[in-house]
């Protein structure tokens, strides 16, 4: 079993003609495109210290001004984007897939697999996810690839309940009927013929997970359990503007303002997906 005929079309044609969705994947594009070419587009090294240029305001050599230790922080924050675009992407990529495996397993086999791993699901929801991941990385080493590790596998719950709601309905439809009386197994059936139809909502739950990683990954750096200095990120560039924040307000403007855009920009795209898989709008 296939995604309709003219499905993909008629998903393209209605994201295209919703303009905050569109605007959010232009900005997301761009910044995605900023963060790959951040050795071509940065006018300077981000850990280059200039004691001459400490605490500069925005100027022409320095468009974003330069932070504590004379460091251009236009620079900081491109490579910035790079790490909170990377920690985002993969931290909701690995919550999408491990919530497809557990959401599909509990809603095509039902009964005690079922039961088994949705008491899961509602214990992890019992625990506050920020604070949750702020124990969990205060235990471990706060590099870059535990951050991602733990986001990621904080923030499955969603995408298991959407999955699992998905395969209760399809899991009773003719088609797999039909493929199950021809001989297929178990995993033929979920992976071939049931998830390709279930995969509307976790398109728009991953697009909205970036978003959240990224804003966790920011208040993680933020409070200096996140990404680690020297390494840019927009967190840690916001949280030594505070320390500044009466005598250097672009080290909190600027970064704040990043993750402002790119936190709207996934969002927007996110609801502009929702909105043109939505079968009721058809």
């Amino acid at each position: 079993m296939s995604v309709q005929p003219g499905m993909f079309g008629d998903f393209q044609d209605r994201l295209r003609t919703n303009r905050l969705a569109m605007a959010g994947a232009v900005v997301v594009l761009v910044l995605v495109a900023v963060a790959l070419l951040a050795p071509l587009v940065a006018p300077d090294d981000p850990n280059r210290i200039d004691v001459d240029a400490i605490l500069l305001p925005p100027g022409p050599d320095h468009l974003f001004g330069t932070d504590e230790l004379g460091r251009d922080v236009l620079s900081r924050m491109i490579y910035g984007a790079r790490v909170s675009l990377e920690v985002g992407i993969v931290s909701a990529g690995i919550a999408t897939l491990v919530g497809v495996l557990l959401g599909a397993l509990a809603g095509y086999y039902g009964g005690w697999v079922e039961a088994l791993i949705m008491r899961f699901v509602d214990i992890m929801l019992c625990f506050p996810t920020f604070f949750l991941i702020l124990a969990v990385i205060a235990m471990l080493e706060p590099n870059i690839l535990n951050i991602m590790a733990v986001i990621g596998l904080t923030s499955w719950m969603g995408v298991a309940r959407l999955v699992r709601a998905e395969f209760l309905s399809l899991k009773e439809r003719d088609y797999v009927t039909a493929a199950r009386s021809l001989g297929a197994g178990d995993l033929r059936i979920i992976f071939r013929h049931i998830l390709p139809n279930a995969m509307a909502p976790v398109l728009v739950a991953a697009t909205l997970g970036v978003a959240g990683a990224i804003l966790t990954e920011s208040g993680l750096s933020f409070l200096g359990l996140g990404v680690q200095p020297p390494l840019a990120s927009w967190g840690n560039i916001l949280s030594q503007g505070k320390a500044n924040i009466e005598i250097a307000w672009w080290l909190s403007l600027f970064p704040g303002l990043a993750i402002l855009v790119t936190v709207l920009a996934y969002n927007l795209l996110g609801e502009g997906i929702r909105d043109a898989l939505d079968p009721r709008l058809r």
